[in-house]
């Protein structure tokens, strides 16, 4: 890797499988080193930036955090990304790493090649392409109704195939990653974990380095610093679409819908978690995130769930003079009924 050319580490991984904590985790320990963040969000509400852009690190600003809203990144690549890549590269103080979360819905293969880009392939390289996988919802299941059962049709009949989109997009992910960080370990057992890698390995023909983690926590050490050039190599880690339609025929995502749901104050947030629990179960929810106003607390109510897990906490307070609310985004799969999704949580107000 030329030493001259900024790295740029990619974050990809399925909804909910924690690369946003991960992140946070990263610029709070990244040893002294300026960090430019790109975040691309699916849906209108940019969560996740609000998260980081709060998580105080002296080396990533909020200068130098940059929300791509209301649009998948490997989609956009030429409207969104390359003019974003430029005018940070313009910077008088340009950033010694750049770290690039994609949405939970992006193929990371166009987004890999987009820094072949001429202005860009001079001044900026792939360090490497990291995915992260929810070990927990791996061991559930999450990617196939019955694995098993789809491998001994294909063997009966090759031209049958029963994946799932969110199957090949998972896949995607991991033939793209340079590193595979198999999080939430601590939620499965010993069993569990030795059947997700076995899993995990065989969604893929390249063969990634593994690693374990829970909460997110990998040193800055792991995740930056790999000087792999993966922009060199794209070409060898091409997605089911690609595989598909070399013929240029453009990716959307058609496949997923997502919406905001803005709600006033949350008298007993505990209650209004667990209903939203059955909410998203009975409406096959693949994930809800967003903040909570909880009446007569000070401090804002961070919500994140990955199925009918919900993980929550206060994770700062009001500022003053700004708009108390609650808003929720919430993805689903196109045939999702959003009206009765919206409804079913407004009630809850």
């Amino acid at each position: 890797m030329n030493q001259q050319k900024i790295p740029a580490t990619v974050i990809t991984g399925f909804l909910g499988a924690g690369k946003t904590t991960m992140i946070r985790n990263l610029l709070t320990n990244a040893g002294g080193k300026k960090i430019a963040l790109i975040i691309n969000e699916f849906g209108d509400l940019g969560v996740d930036g609000d998260v980081l852009k709060g998580c105080g690190a002296e080396n990533c600003t909020e200068d130098d955090i940059i929300e791509l809203t209301n649009g998948c990144i490997c989609c956009t690549v030429a409207d969104d990304f390359i003019p974003t890549m430029t005018k940070l590269l313009e910077r008088e103080q340009r950033p010694d790493h750049i770290v690039i979360e994609t949405s939970g819905l992006a193929l990371p293969q166009p987004l890999v090649a987009a820094f072949n880009w001429p202005d860009i392939r001079t001044q900026v390289t792939v360090d490497g392409v990291i995915t992260v996988v929810d070990s927990a919802a791996v061991a559930a299941g999450r990617f196939a109704d019955d694995h098993d059962a789809v491998d001994a049709r294909r063997a009966d009949d090759e031209s049958l195939d029963h994946e799932s989109p969110i199957e090949e997009l998972f896949e995607d992910q991991l033939t793209c990653a340079d590193l595979i960080v198999l999080n939430k370990t601590d939620l499965i057992d010993a069993a569990g974990l030795i059947r997700v890698r076995d899993e995990v390995a065989s969604r893929t023909v390249r063969k990634p380095v593994m690693i374990e983690a829970k909460n997110g926590e990998v040193s800055a050490g792991i995740l930056l610093g790999l000087g792999i050039g993966t922009e060199d190599d794209v070409a060898n880690r091409k997605s089911h679409h690609e595989l598909e339609h070399e013929d240029g025929a453009p990716h959307d995502h058609d496949e997923f819908d997502s919406f905001v749901v803005d709600l006033g104050p949350i008298a007993d947030h505990a209650s209004f978690v667990e209903a939203l629990k059955d909410i998203i179960s009975a409406h096959d929810v693949l994930r809800l995130k967003g903040f909570v106003d909880v009446s007569g607390k000070p401090m804002r109510l961070q919500l994140q769930a990955v199925g009918s897990r919900i993980d929550h906490y206060f994770d700062r307070a009001w500022t003053p003079g700004e708009k108390r609310g609650t808003r929720l985004v919430v993805i689903g799969l196109h045939e999702m009924d959003q009206g009765a999704v919206r409804a079913a949580i407004e009630a809850l107000a």
